[in-house]
């Protein structure tokens, strides 16, 4: 016994790594077999073998689990010869009966591994239990005893369904005559049966892996790229970030600078060119104020105005910066093109956000002082 405990042993070891070849596996309606069995038994005690030899036949049905292993359940039935069994008669045409259960261990899957072909020829090691019945006549009554199987089975395969298997093996009675080894030759039937049997498929599929080696480089190579890009684009707005807050803290120190006074005589010598949101062109409303400073430096020859464009908070920095000097450049270009007053006596500069006034629309604007 422990030979066959160290056996199974080595076979499990061998069934779990054969078992990675299998890539598909069918479900439970799958790969399931039927058959009929036809062949002899004959006891192995002390009788003639030949002699007590009778005709013996039956039926099986066996399901595929894996390339290794299977399972299955048979019945099989010995013909009455009359002299065997210490020469007990049957009341039936039978002399015993063997129902039981089994399981299979494919010896080709085991030593040779899993092949993507089907063998034409491949080697099941069989062992099971199962319920013997003796018939008897007479006022001996019948018999029910324990049976142990092992055996083989030679399978041939004739065609995709169709197969024909050789089945010798030996069955142990295991409950009769106590007295000897349960497994004692003496307690045991050799059999020789030839099984047809019918398969119902589709087996299994040997596994495909196909070479992505080249596929895999390039969707490395793309994930590469990617987080190259990810780490510029990171760089870059941590740049931003940084330019954004310098403008923000010149924008608040800017703000944060007092009211500039041009003049404190603001009704004589100031006039104030309106303008609107994002604009340096002149509107017409406004030009009446721009056509006062023309008079006043006609009517005083040696006077000079000194224009400052600003503008309001909206927008950035840099764009209200250029948006001063151009409402500025604005009114000076008026007074020379529109009213000829010589470039000499205007000065204009823009002077960017304006703060002058609370309201902060008002502070889109040109403040002209006039000088005597």
């Amino acid at each position: 016994m422990k030979k066959i405990l160290i056996a199974a042993a080595c076979v499990g070891c061998l069934a779990s790594a054969n078992a990675q070849d299998v890539i598909e596996r069918p479900t439970f309606a799958d790969n399931w077999s039927i058959g009929l069995d036809a062949g002899v038994t004959t006891p192995l005690k002390g009788h003639s073998f030949f002699g007590n030899m009778r005709g013996n036949f039956g039926l099986h049905v066996d399901k595929q689990i894996s390339p290794l292993f299977g399972i299955g359940a048979e019945a099989a039935w010995g013909v009455n010869t009359s002299t065997v069994n210490g020469g007990l008669r049957s009341k039936t045409a039978f002399d015993n009966s063997y129902v039981g259960g089994y399981g299979t261990l494919n010896l080709n899957n085991v030593f040779g591994g899993f092949k993507c072909e089907p063998s034409p020829v491949t080697v099941d090691l069989v062992a099971g239990l199962g319920w013997i019945h003796f018939y008897r006549t007479g006022k001996v009554s019948d018999s029910n005893d324990l049976g142990a199987k092992v055996g083989f089975n030679i399978n041939f395969a004739t065609s995709e369904r169709v197969s024909i298997s050789l089945k010798p093996s030996i069955v142990w009675n295991l409950t009769a005559d106590t007295n000897k080894d349960r497994f004692d030759i003496n307690r045991a039937n050799f059999n020789l049966m030839v099984g047809f049997n019918y398969n119902f498929g589709p087996g299994f599929q040997c596994v495909t892996i196909p070479d992505n080696s080249a596929e895999i480089a390039e969707l490395n190579n793309r994930v590469n790229n990617l987080r190259a890009d990810i780490d510029g684009r990171d760089a870059a707005l941590a740049a931003a970030n940084a330019q954004n807050a310098e403008l923000s803290a010149a924008l608040a120190a800017c703000q944060a600078k007092p009211a500039q006074v041009v003049n404190n005589n603001t009704l004589n010598s100031v006039r104030y060119v309106f303008f609107k949101i994002g604009s340096s062109k002149i509107t017409p409303d406004q030009m009446p104020n721009v056509e006062m400073i023309a008079a006043y430096l006609k009517n005083h020859p040696k006077a000079k105005v000194e224009i400052r464009g600003y503008a309001s908070p909206d927008g950035s920095l840099e764009f209200n910066e250029r948006l001063a000097a151009a409402r500025a450049e604005s009114v000076k270009e008026s007074l020379i093109k529109r009213y000829k007053i010589p470039a000499d006596r205007i000065s204009a500069k823009g002077e960017g956000i304006g703060s002058m006034f609370a309201e902060e629309s008002w502070n889109r604007v040109s403040i002209c002082t006039l000088e005597e």
